[in-house]
C-alpha cells in the first residue's frame, strides 16, 4: 500500500492544467483537514480568550519564516536549480548542497536567537497581552513553534527539487500532512499540555511537511548534504536576488502581523474571529490561484530560459483567464453564502451564534479580495521567473503600507465616528453585536489587496503589451455570470428557508447547498450562452485527460 502510494506522489506531470488540476485536488484534501482543523479548534475553545493566545504565537515564527526561511523560496531559487541541472547533475548537485549548508546553519542561529529573546519580544509585538495571565503560556508556545520555519524553511528547498522534476503530486501533499499534524495536536497534545500541546502539532506539522519529500530525493539521490564546498560566488548571487523577495513577503507578513497586533487590543476572540475568516477566504487561493502558479513557474522559468517569449506570454494569459475563471464564482457565493459557510464548517460546541455572525461578515470583506490575491500570486511568479524582484518589492511594500496605515485609521475612525461604525455594522448585519471593530481590519487587508492588484496588473501590461484584453474577455463573462448565479443563490436561500430547520447545523448546510448547486447551474448555463472558451477547456481537460493518466511503477522503494 505504501508502494502505490509513494507510485502516486511520485509521478512525473507536465501539463499546465493537468499539473493544476491534480495539484488543486490535493489542496482541496488539505482544505478539508484545515477545516478540520478549524472544526476541532472552534468547537473547543470558541472564538475565545485561549484560542487568541494560539493563534497570536503563529505570529513570530510566521514572521521569521518569511524573512530567513524565505531566502530558499522555490519561487525565485528554482531557476537556478534548473540552470545548474541542466548543465550536469554533478553541477546541480553542488549547488543544492551549498545552499542547503548555509540554510540550515542560519536557520539554527537566528531561531536560538529569537528563543532567548522571546520574553521581551512578545509583549513589545503583542501589546495586548501584556498583562495577560496567559503571557508565560504565550511565550512558551512561540518558542515551541519556531521549528515551524526551520522545518518549512527546509522543505521549500526541498520542493525545488521536486517540482524541477515535475513531482508536483509530493509537493502538494505536503500542506496535507501538515493540517495533520496540527489536527493530532489539537486533539493529543492540548489535553495532555494545554496550549503548548498545539504548538507541538504545528511542529510536527511542519516536520511532516518536509519529510514527505524526501523518499523522493533519497531515492534519486538528490537529498542535499552538509558541505565545505561552498560556491559563494552563487550563493552571493543568490542572496542579491532572494533579499528583494524575502523583503516582499516580509512586508505582506509584517502588515499581517500590524493588523493582528491591533486585534489584540479588541475585544477578547477578536484574534480567532480574524484568523478563522482569513483562513476560509483562503480557500480560493489555495484551491486555484496556489495551485495554476506552481503548476506553470517551471514552465514559465525554463521559457525564459530558452527565450521563448510567446510561449511564456501566452502561458501567463491562460493561467490569469483559469484563475479569474475559477475564483469568480467561489468569492460570489462566498459572499453570498458566507452564513451558512461559517456556520457548517465552525458552527458547534463553543462557538455560538454570535461567533458566527462576526466571522460571517469578516469572510465577506476577505472575499472581495481573492481574486487579487490569486493573480498576484501569479504576477510575482511570473516576474521571479524573469529574476525582475524589485516590481513586486516596490508594490507589496506599497501595499503593506496601506494595509497597516488603514488598519490604524480605520480602527480610531471606527469609535471616533459613529456614522462610519453604523454603516458597516448595519451593511454586515451586525449592528447588535459585541467586538464589530474586528471588521475594519479586513476592510484594511481587503484594500491593500485591490491596490496591489492594480499596480501589479499595470506594470505587467506595461512590459507585455496585449495581456490585458484576452484576460478582460474572461474577466467580464465571469464576473457577469457569476452576479446572476448569486442573485439566484440570494433568492433560492429564501425559498429553501420555506421547508428547512435553520436551527440545525445540518439544515442550514442544506440551504446554503442547494442555493449553491443551483446558483452554479445558472453559472454554468450563462457560460455557454457567451460561449466561454475556458469552460469548454476546462471539459476537455477532465474528460480527456486527467482521468486518462497512468501512473507508472513505484520510484521510492524504501520509507
Amino acid at each position: 500500500m505504501v508502494k502505490h502510494w509513494f507510485s502516486f506522489i511520485g509521478k512525473e506531470i507536465r501539463g499546465l492544467h493537468e499539473a493544476a488540476y491534480l495539484l488543486a485536488s490535493f489542496a482541496f484534501l488539505s482544505l478539508i483537514l484545515a477545516l478540520v482543523r478549524d472544526k476541532l479548534l472552534a468547537y473547543t475553545f470558541g472564538a475565545g480568550h485561549a484560542l487568541d493566545v494560539y493563534y497570536a504565537a503563529f505570529r513570530i515564527p510566521d514572521l521569521i519564516f518569511a524573512t530567513v526561511g524565505s531566502l530558499v523560496s522555490a519561487s525565485i531559487i528554482l531557476p537556478y536549480f534548473i540552470e545548474k541541472f541542466e548543465a550536469s547533475k554533478e553541477n546541480g548537485k553542488t549547488f543544492s548542497d551549498g545552499i542547503f549548508t548555509i540554510f540550515f546553519s542560519l536557520m539554527i542561529v537566528v531561531s536560538i536567537i529569537i528563543f532567548f529573546l522571546a520574553p521581551w519580544l512578545v509583549p513589545k509585538l503583542l501589546p495586548g497581552f501584556v498583562n495577560d495571565p496567559a503571557l508565560s503560556d504565550l511565550i512558551l508556545s512561540v518558542r515551541i513553534m519556531l521549528l515551524s520555519p526551520f522545518f518549512l524553511g527546509l522543505s521549500n528547498l526541498l520542493s525545488c527539487l521536486t517540482q524541477m522534476n515535475h513531482r508536483f503530486l509530493v509537493y502538494a501533499a505536503s500542506p496535507v500532512v501538515y493540517n495533520a499534524g496540527i489536527i493530532l495536536g489539537v486533539l493529543v497534545g492540548y489535553p495532555l499540555l494545554g496550549i503548548s500541546g498545539l504548538a507541538w502539532g504545528v511542529a510536527i506539522g511542519a516536520f511532516l511537511h518536509m519529510g514527505i519529500q524526501i523518499p523522493f530525493l533519497l531515492h534519486e539521490k538528490l537529498f542535499p548534504k552538509f558541505t565545505f564546498d561552498i560556491a559563494w560566488r552563487d550563493i552571493k548571487k543568490i542572496v542579491f536576488t532572494t533579499l528583494p523577495r524575502t523583503v516582499t513577503l516580509s512586508a505582506n507578513q509584517l502588515a499581517s502581523f500590524v493588523l493582528v497586533s491591533l486585534a489584540s487590543l479588541m475585544s477578547v476572540g477578536s484574534i480567532s474571529v480574524f484568523n478563522f475568516a482569513f483562513n476560509l477566504q483562503s480557500v480560493s487561493l489555495t484551491l486555484v490561484g496556489a495551485s495554476y502558479s506552481s503548476a506553470v513557474f517551471p514552465t514559465l522559468s525554463r521559457m525564459l530560459f530558452k527565450g521563448h517569449i510567446a510561449e511564456f506570454k501566452e502561458k501567463m494569459i491562460a493561467s490569469a483567464q483559469h484563475i479569474i475563471f475559477w475564483s469568480m464564482p467561489i468569492t460570489i457565493l462566498f459572499i453570498v453564502l458566507r452564513a451558512q459557510i461559517v456556520r457548517t464548517v465552525l458552527g458547534a460546541g463553543k462557538f455560538d451564534w454570535a461567533d458566527t455572525r462576526l466571522t460571517a461578515a469578516m469572510l465577506a470583506i476577505f472575499a472581495v479580495s481573492t481574486i487579487g490575491q490569486s493573480l498576484i500570486v501569479l504576477f510575482v511568479r511570473s516576474f521571479y521567473a524573469e529574476g525582475k524582484t524589485a516590481r513586486p518589492l516596490v508594490i507589496n511594500v506599497i501595499s503593506a503600507v496601506i494595509i497597516v496605515f488603514s488598519g490604524y485609521f480605520l480602527d480610531k475612525a471606527f469609535f471616533a465616528y459613529p456614522v462610519f461604525r453604523y454603516f458597516i455594522e448595519s451593511m454586515m448585519k451586525v449592528e447588535d453585536q459585541v467586538g464589530t471593530s474586528v471588521l475594519v481590519l479586513a476592510l484594511a487587508f481587503t484594500f491593500g489587496v485591490i491596490v496591489n492588484t492594480i499596480l501589479h496588473w499595470w506594470t505587467y501590461e506595461k512590459v507585455y503589451k496585449g495581456f490585458t484584453k484576452p484576460v478582460f474577455t474572461t474577466l467580464f463573462q465571469t464576473f457577469s455570470a457569476s452576479v446572476i448565479m448569486g442573485y439566484v443563490s440570494f433568492q433560492s436561500l429564501r425559498f429553501f428557508a420555506l421547508f428547512l430547520p435553520l436551527n440545525k447545523v445540518w439544515g442550514i448546510f442544506l440551504q446554503g447547498l442547494f442555493a449553491g448547486l443551483l446558483g452554479l447551474v445558472v453559472f454554468v448555463f450563462m457560460l455557454i450562452l457567451l460561449k466561454n472558451k475556458e469552460l469548454s477547456q476546462v471539459w476537455f481537460t477532465l474528460h480527456k485527460k486527467i482521468w486518462k493518466v497512468s501512473v507508472p511503477p513505484a520510484e521510492v522503494e524504501h520509507l
